[in-house]
């Protein structure tokens, strides 16, 4: 049987007939957001958190390992610079925030801003335990309760931390979890209740570290309970992200930190 073949005509697009300028694109504060590839919780704050379409949220994932020890967090290093690359590379950034509190006290901060200031130099780089200090100092806290996810390998260090930079420890608690996803699967009612423990008459504060735990969920309700500021990791790294980017109205829904209005050191 024979059969006939027809070449189609090749398909010519119409140009577009009005006329149009191009705008600055998505997002008039932009913030780079480097995750843990096994963080649950963070990119899910942000998005919670950015109360406004002029925020515009781009992530990239750093390749992190099942189980949160001193060794692994230092594996991260080699893997910021490569992370932050793909953060929509060419197009404008006003600040990139590294969503790892624990990381950065074990690489310390200047070798974190380091290693993505190798792909984006001169952009300010946000970590969540410097962004917590600055929040802290800003509600002129220096007796803090400290909560964590954290084993004591890591929370020892992370106490270090916050003692170096002046504050006085009253409470320590911790839900002793070396799992990282296992931080992601704490409800935010036993967080909740594990910051009620935390409590002390003496704190001016509640600091909750970690940024895989659903704090973001409850620091209004644990703020209302206790009667004093609290500041979490992700609530205090977006926080210190948006500031830093211009971003100039009080976002509510997320404690007190939020609600005040800049500036931001």
């Amino acid at each position: 049987m024979n059969t006939v073949q027809t070449r189609e005509k090749p398909k010519v697009s119409i140009p577009v007939k009005c006329a149009f300028e191009f705008d600055g694109g998505p997002g008039i504060y932009r913030i780079g957001l480097l995750a843990l590839s096994n963080d649950l919780a963070t990119e899910r704050d942000f998005n919670n958190m950015a109360d406004s379409d002029d925020i515009s949220i781009f992530v990239s994932r750093v390749p992190n390992a099942e189980i949160c020890s001193v060794e692994n967090l230092m594996a991260m290093k080699p893997e910021l610079t490569r992370s932050a690359s793909l953060l929509i590379p060419g197009s404008r950034l006003d600040a990139v925030a590294y969503s790892c509190t624990s990381g950065t006290v074990i690489l310390g901060y200047d070798t974190v801003a380091r290693q993505i200031h190798a792909v984006r130099p001169g952009i300010p780089v946000i970590t969540p335990i410097t962004a917590a200090i600055a929040a802290l100092n800003r509600m002129n806290a220096r007796k803090i309760a400290v909560l964590t996810p954290y084993t004591d390998n890591v929370n020892a260090p992370i106490a270090g931390y916050l003692q170096k930079s002046g504050f006085e420890i009253v409470a320590f608690h911790s839900f002793l979890l070396a799992d990282n996803e296992a931080m992601a699967r704490v409800p935010p009612k036993a967080i909740y209740d594990a910051a009620l423990d935390a409590d002390s008459q003496q704190a001016e504060a509640l600091f909750i570290s970690c940024t895989a735990i659903r704090a973001v969920d409850v620091v209004d309700s644990i703020e209302r309970s206790i009667g004093i500021p609290v500041v979490t990791a992700n609530q205090a790294l977006f926080w210190q992200s948006v500031r830093a980017a211009g971003y100039p109205s009080a976002i509510e829904g997320f404690g007190s930190l939020l609600r005040q209005v800049p500036n931001c050191s």
